[in-house]
């Protein structure tokens, strides 16, 4: 196979993507940004030192702004701004921890017994915030595993009857208030055509410790959000419960809305599982819910990333990337990863489940976003600010007295983005390619990736300067379904281009992962590298040398000598068979460069990071594409 070589220009590229801006419908440009970011309005954020980074400050951040940081207080600023934001605070107290810290006059209408409460949580918070015990606090509220064997309902499990009216009383006002204020910020920052501002809110069901949480968003503005108080895991714990809330609220005001799951890597086998929570076998109208509501996941996070593992994935050697081993709970430490739990096997499940009932579950594009709860959306390696406001500075990372495998600000690197492919930068335009999914998922850098699939591609589609325009006319984009053609037996061909991050690493690797089940029902995925840099040739099982590594250890530096600028590829499947569902989605890696945790190592005067690796091999992930015999 010969070697693909750098063709054309990140500014050829961006081009030919624009030629198809006279047809308003087709889309132009990629937009990049975070739909899951957190401020001192989710309770976890302030427990954990988040004080004064709200909304406000999330969006000037991402604007490009210097803001202060709500821990160490200095003076930060993201290194690339973002084209668009999703303000995402947990629904579950939210506002609460920062009206009672700051003794907010809205608790005076609550009566003498929730005032006594109140009192008894002021006593207890304050403990909790100025003694760096947040999590701990945090933990009182996590629900106690379920025992027993076989299947088990995690909502049904007593321990996990969990609301913050226990403690607090009705929270309606302080809630109401914040989100009033979330609705209201993020309308005054939404400017069309240069920043993007969606209204949006996390559910956060943790049954047993079992992440099942979803982020929810909505294109409209606060004339129609101002209608409503987000859906909170503490009025239930069913994703279908989620949806029929969201169903009832879109007919009864107006607004849209989609649910993005995230973290399925610690959901304990729930997330992507052959059942619902109940344990009942998945149906086609479930199924179809399932879609309706969630036409996206988050593939890759601060907690870790959720493509697949090298226990379900043995053939891949980069299966293990960002593997993050810890549950919710404070001390769990029993982690097992299972097919339910990665969005590798879930798609292959998902063509398992189809052939049985007729509707896929899981069809889903792939995004990803940060999770950052200091209220800056911090993807950049060099330039990252934790997890929690407290993890910002290397001598914080590690919290005092915790154990060595303890989880904390070394366990995480600075992850990731969501990437779309818009018309313009609009809500209804990037709302638009979400519910379509030509939508892909990066590791924190802009590489700019398209992928189509089609029948009949002509001679030179990858190298053309209009590669966009042929590859939609001639075919479909991510996120889309590829139907059967006429030809039996012809194989379908994929056009890839993938350009680097201007300020970022070279490319190592253009792969296009397959998955796909047999007329016996046994799933299978196979891995292709399609492109890569230098003069490197492919083994006889199709394995391709190590790119090499430039990263200075001692300086946290490294250098593009190696890797190339971007890729630009023609390929069709050799093993194609027409009578099995597929999906094709393609995987881009960068050359190693240096993780967060060698810069803070490095500056602690340590020879290499206490936990995590101190290099970092980053990717970008397309949405898959599915072939329906």
């Amino acid at each position: 196979m010969a070697v693909h070589k750098l063709l054309l220009s990140t500014l050829l590229f961006t081009a030919a993507s624009l030629s198809m801006a006279e047809d308003n419908s087709a889309p132009t440009q990629v937009y990049f940004g975070d739909t899951h970011l957190h401020t001192s309005y989710s309770f976890d954020a302030f427990l954990n030192n988040n004080h004064s980074a709200d909304p406000d400050t999330a969006y000037r951040w991402a604007k490009g702004q210097p803001v202060i940081h709500p821990y160490n207080r200095a003076r930060v600023q993201i290194q690339t701004p973002l084209d668009f934001l999703v303000v995402s605070d947990h629904a579950e107290m939210l506002g609460v921890m920062k009206a009672v810290r700051n003794d907010s006059a809205l608790f005076a209408d609550l009566g003498v017994w929730a005032s006594l409460k109140r009192w008894y949580a002021m006593y207890l918070m304050n403990d909790a915030i100025d003694t760096d015990t947040g999590l701990e606090f945090f933990g009182r509220f996590l629900p106690v595993p379920a025992q027993g064997e076989g299947h088990v309902d995690p909502v049904a499990d007593p321990s996990n009857n969990i609301s913050d009216v226990a403690v607090f009383g009705d929270t309606t006002p302080v809630s109401t208030a914040a989100w009033n204020d979330i609705v209201d910020t993020a309308d005054r920052h939404n400017d069309p055509g240069t920043f993007t501002s969606l209204i949006g809110w996390e559910w956060s069901s943790i049954p047993t410790g079992a992440n099942l949480h979803r982020i929810v968003i909505s294109p409209d503005g606060a004339d129609k959000s101002s209608q409503y108080l987000p859906f909170g895991s503490d009025q239930s714990q069913y994703p279908e419960d989620l949806w029929k809330w969201l169903g009832e609220t879109q007919e009864r005001t107006g607004a849209r809305f989609i649910a993005i799951p995230h973290n399925s890597n610690i959901s304990k086998g729930y997330m992507f599982d052959t059942t619902n929570l109940r344990g009942e076998e998945i149906t086609a109208e479930y199924a179809a819910r399932r879609m309706a509501w969630e036409p996206v996941v988050e593939m890759t996070q601060f907690k870790g990333d959720s493509e697949t593992h090298s226990n379900l994935s043995p053939e891949d050697e980069f299966a293990d990337f960002e593997t993050y081993g810890h549950y919710i709970q404070n001390g769990a430490t029993n982690y097992a990863a299972t097919a339910a739990d990665y969005i590798r096997p879930a798609l292959k499940r998902g063509l398992a489940i189809e052939k049985k009932v007729g509707v896929n579950p899981y069809k889903f594009g792939l995004i990803g976003s940060t999770d950052s709860h200091s209220g800056l959306s911090s993807s950049e390696e060099d330039n990252f600010w934790g997890k929690m406001a407290r993890d910002s500075t290397p001598e914080t990372k590690s919290r005092p007295g915790a154990k060595p495998e303890a989880r904390d600000g070394w366990n995480m690197s600075a992850s990731g983005i969501a990437a779309v492919w818009a018309a313009e930068n609009t809500r209804e335009a990037i709302y638009a390619a979400f519910k379509r999914k030509e939508v892909y998922a990066t590791s924190g850098p802009r590489m700019r990736v398209q992928l189509f699939a089609g029948w009949n591609f002509p001679a030179g589609a990858a190298e053309a300067d209009d590669f966009a325009a042929l590859g939609y006319s001639n075919g479909v984009p991510m996120g889309s379904d590829l139907t059967a053609t006429d030809e039996f037996g012809q194989a379908p061909s994929f056009l890839l281009r993938a350009v680097k991050d201007p300020l970022e690493a070279n490319l190592d690797r253009a792969q296009i992962v397959k998955g796909w089940i047999d007329a016996d029902g046994v799933e299978h995925e196979q891995i292709y590298n399609v492109a890569w840099s230098g003069e490197r040739q492919l083994d006889a099982d199709g394995r391709l040398p190590a790119v090499g590594n430039t990263v200075d250890l001692d300086s946290a530096r490294y250098n593009n000598s190696i890797g190339q600028a971007e890729f630009a590829v023609h390929w069709t499947d050799p093993e194609f068979d027409p009578r099995q569902s597929a999906f094709y989605y393609a995987r881009i890696l960068q050359i190693p460069t240096p993780r967060n945790g060698l810069f803070d190592a490095r500056a602690l005067g340590l020879d290499k990071p206490p936990k995590g690796p101190s290099t970092i091999q980053e990717r970008a992930y397309t949405s898959p594409i599915w072939y329906q015999p």
